[in-house]
């Protein structure tokens, strides 16, 4: 897909699922049906323009394609059986297709909570959102899971059947459900919105579209429990996040890192409304691993400038967040904090305690912390090896060519006469 409506297609993808699920009552076929009509839509608007109401235009071949399938189904089954009774004479009843006016009803939201069925395992869930609700292929699915892609290919499959198993209603959940199923929904809008602010792989740091979707989605469940303050803080998360978007690539696309940022170019009215987000969220009580999170961005983004961040705080939030959770990668962030609060060597002591998880082999971010702690520690050769081995890592081409870059100035200056 190239053409300029693209971005469209990604925001009324899940919006057209969700429709022809509630219609029609069978997840797996309409996942099968709202790509062909995707594909439609890509093919024909180029050329014949795009309909005054696309989304109605989606469901409505989507559901023709379900409609089709139906009809084949049925007549596959009277020709294996050979009883042709009265209700396999009769032409199938199929409901009509969506006029396209849009529900009362978020249908996006019901199909976020719908895939965080409790009949699924809860990476089973995640990797079903991921797909259905946020768009993303199986591969960049597998990439975030840290599996092979037939790996997550296979759990994609029997969640899809676990779903239509379940006879799972296209309903909002009860009270009771909403909240079992809530952490697998923030922690599939978490990784939606990760995905697209650092692209996992490909030539463009960040994907604008997911990062989008991943915050309208977050505001949806905003909306439905203002009072949860992990939904809060996610959101707020988010905004505080990726309000700094602009500042973080140059004119050629090449990632700037933070702390060269232009904060000019930084979304203030986002910030603002993160801020205001998370400090609420705070106030109640019950604080979680979100809300730490967005205070922590929060801290990053009242910085007027990079010597102005208060690492102190940030180096509490994060030993407050490891208290909450064994991640390796919360370790990983706070082993770079304590190095701006106590030095280097204090940071690069952690990243060494960190080298023996297996959860972060391959990872390169460790590699890509190493080599700028062992820079500010005057190791120029082993920041060199590590800035390489970081880029060797990723597979995210921006990330690559910037650390490739660091370790090429490194060795440019160290060749440079006194």
């Amino acid at each position: 897909m190239t053409f300029t409506g693209e971005h469209l297609l990604r925001e009324l993808a899940p919006q057209v699922l969700g429709a022809v699920v509630r219609r029609f009552r069978d997840f797996a076929a309409a996942e099968d049906a709202v790509p062909e009509a995707l594909l439609a839509a890509a093919v024909q608007w180029p050329t014949q323009g795009v309909p005054e109401n696309p989304r109605g235009w989606l469901i409505h071949v989507a559901a023709r394609r379900m409609t089709d399938a139906i009809r084949a189904d049925l007549a596959r089954r009277r020709r294996e059986t050979q009883a042709v009774t009265e209700a396999f004479e009769a032409e199938p009843v199929v409901p009509a297709p969506d006029s396209g006016e849009v529900d009362e009803r978020d249908d996006a939201l019901l199909l976020l909570f719908m895939c965080c069925h409790p009949a699924l395992t809860r990476p089973s869930a995640i990797a079903l959102t991921l797909r259905a609700v946020g768009g993303l292929t199986t591969a960049e699915i597998a990439r975030a899971f840290l599996v092979p892609e037939a790996t997550m290919a296979q759990r994609i499959s029997r969640a899809k059947k676990q779903i239509r198993a379940s006879g799972a209603g296209f309903q909002m959940p009860t009270d009771a459900e909403r909240a079992d199923r809530l952490g697998a929904v923030l922690h599939v809008l978490y990784l939606i919105f990760s995905e697209g602010y650092a692209t996992s792989s490909g030539a463009a740091l960040q994907r604008r579209d997911l990062a989008t979707e991943a915050i309208r989605l977050a505001r949806l469940v905003y909306r439905t429990l203002p009072d949860d303050g992990e939904v809060a803080g996610l959101l707020a998360l988010m905004l505080l996040t990726d309000a700094r978007r602009q500042a973080r690539v140059d004119a050629d696309g090449q990632l700037i890192p933070l702390d060269r940022q232009d904060r000019t170019l930084w979304d203030r009215p986002s910030i603002a409304e993160g801020t205001a987000l998370v400090t609420r969220a705070l106030s109640r009580g019950a604080v979680g691993p979100y809300q730490l999170q967005a205070a922590i961005a929060a801290l990053h983004d009242e910085a007027a400038r990079a010597g102005d961040t208060d690492w102190p705080q940030i180096q509490m939030l994060y030993g407050l967040l490891l208290r909450m959770s064994d991640n390796p990668v919360v370790r990983l962030n706070h082993a770079v904090a304590v190095a701006m609060v106590q030095g280097p060597q204090a940071g690069l002591e952690l990243l060494d305690e960190l080298s023996a998880d297996d959860r972060l082999a391959g990872y390169h971010r460790v590699d890509a912390a190493r080599a700028h702690l062992l820079e500010k520690a005057g190791d120029v050769d082993r920041a060199v090896t590590h800035y390489l081995a970081a880029a060797e890592a990723t597979t995210s081409i921006p990330e690559q060519n910037y650390l490739r870059a660091q370790a090429a100035r490194l060795v440019d200056a160290r060749r440079r006469p006194p």
